[in-house]
């Protein structure tokens, strides 16, 4: 699925006064791209996220999912196609705290009448490594496992782009590398359009492009080929 990001700007009204938290952004991405929004903390890269999937609307600019100027949509519209081709994966899991890890991962299956859920979701909970806790409540699972619990849910409606907001960021290091590579592996696998909102330069530089943002404006572009530099053996990550 291709994402067409045009001359985004996006303020609110604080206390009288105009607030812009997105500057004039632009990107396009195709089919199968993995990109990275780079920024600290406030930097706007969030924001920017959630107007991609049409979670919000900008205040000037446009944004097209799969040819779709999302901008002409009201919110019941832009749900349809989030459902029918977005999935998100967040920093926090978001996983139902009175279902087990198999019935969150049916969730998103069976709201859209999809024959063989229950089979779909276990081959996902085996492909992430956690075919054994399929009747274990999230409470009962670790941060890695439920992070790896929201990331077959994602993939269980085989969705043609998929938005991460900082997906390892709860996460220690060994558990974000496993997280890490198990999300790039199903990526390429579905051929799902990637897009990665993180502070976490080491796994921006994953991914084919990148973006980095600071006070809303883009600051440096990355694009295929060209890597981040910096040292091995840590998480480097972008300052406040």
């Amino acid at each position: 699925m291709s994402l067409r990001v045009d001359h985004l700007t996006k303020t609110y009204q604080s206390a009288g006064q105009t607030l812009t938290v997105l500057h004039d952004v632009s990107f396009d991405l195709q089919a199968g791209d993995s990109f990275a929004i780079v920024g600290p903390s406030g930097s706007g890269k969030t924001t920017l996220l959630g107007l991609c999937a049409g979670l919000d609307r900008a205040s000037s600019g446009s944004v097209w999912l799969n040819g779709v100027q999302l901008d002409n949509l009201n919110e019941d519209q832009r749900a349809a196609v989030r459902n029918q081709h977005v999935g998100f994966i967040f920093q926090n899991f978001q996983l139902l705290p009175t279902l087990t890890a198999l019935e969150n991962v049916m969730v998103p299956l069976e709201l859209r009448g999809t024959r063989g859920a229950e089979r779909i979701a276990r081959d996902l909970l085996g492909r992430v490594g956690l075919a054994d806790r399929s009747h274990h409540y999230p409470l009962q699972l670790s941060g890695g496992e439920q992070q790896r619990v929201s990331l077959a849910r994602a993939f269980s409606n085989r969705p043609a782009i998929l938005f991460a907001d900082e997906p390892t960021g709860n996460l220690d290091e060994d558990t974000s590398i496993t997280v890490e590579n198990l999300l790039f592996d199903l990526n390429r696998e579905a051929g799902t359009t990637l897009v990665i909102v993180t502070h976490d330069l080491e796994l921006a530089a994953k991914t084919q492009r990148m973006i980095r943002i600071r006070g809303g404006h883009v600051v440096e572009e990355r694009g295929n080929g060209e890597k981040e530099e910096g040292g091995k053996g840590e998480r480097r990550m972008e300052k406040s």
